[in-house]
């Protein structure tokens, strides 16, 4: 499995190494190896994401009331679970919001999944990718905040209920949203960077048994991280979209 994402890793970077770095030179950004810009973790992203794009049109093209194939119930469970999740921490009007979270689900969990694949690193140990879907996430519980309340209110609501307060409460506020950032980034990369890590302790003994432990903990931190982020972002995005009442 290695070998096969190192050869896709080296077909990305011979297709689209000089557009990347020809991009990353206009943005002033210093490119450490020009040759490979692309590292194997963008490859196994990009594996995840079309691992999911063939469930989700196998599941499409074989849509069945009568007879529902296998990819068809883990899609309603999935769905199910999902839906239960965001309707106790959102409440009503929280439809809109199930896709983005489903895919917060499940391509994190995939990437995660990664590591029980040695010696393949897994993706979320890389403190890019947590970041970058840290950044997704901010950016949309905000921009559904805006939506929902209009630019206006949702910023009057970071000053707090006492209006003599707003002075002091509003930076704080302010502070304590863009520390979601940090804190989405920091929880995902390192459980998974120290799952990995046990993983491999667990590797290098010799009872047959202790490898089988490994996996199992890798596997229970990697559902673990992808439901916790699925459920802070649900968190956020109801308080970013809940109306104040009066």
């Amino acid at each position: 499995m290695l070998a096969f994402i190192e050869l896709l890793t080296h077909l990305l970077n011979h297709w689209f190494a000089a557009p990347i770095d020809a991009l990353l030179a206009a943005l002033h950004i210093h490119i450490l190896h020009p040759a490979s810009p692309i590292e194997n973790t963008l490859t196994e992203e990009l594996i995840v994401f079309g691992v999911l794009i063939l469930f989700f049109m196998i599941v499409r093209f074989s849509l069945s009331v009568e007879k529902p194939n296998s990819a068809q119930h883990l899609a309603e469970y999935i769905h199910e679970f999902v839906d239960g999740q965001a309707s106790q921490v959102m409440g009503h009007g929280h439809d809109p919001h199930l896709p983005i979270l489903t895919c917060f689900l499940l391509f994190i969990l995939l990437c995660n999944c990664f590591g029980l694949l040695l010696p393949i690193e897994t993706p979320t140990s890389n403190p890019v990718v947590p970041l970058g879907l840290a950044l997704c996430a901010f950016v949309y519980f905000n921009w559904m905040g805006i939506r929902a309340q209009g630019p206006f209110r949702y910023l009057k609501h970071f000053m707090g209920p006492v209006w003599w307060m707003a002075w002091m409460m509003f930076p704080i506020e302010i502070f304590s949203v863009f520390i979601r950032i940090l804190s989405l980034t920091v929880r995902l990369f390192a459980n998974m960077l120290a799952s990995d890590l046990i993983t491999l302790i667990f590797f290098s003994m010799i009872p047959f048994a202790l490898p089988i432990a490994g996996l199992g903990l890798h596997l229970f931190v990697a559902c673990i991280q992808a439901y916790i982020f699925m459920l802070l972002t649900s968190i956020y995005l109801a308080e970013a979209t809940a109306h104040e009442e009066h």
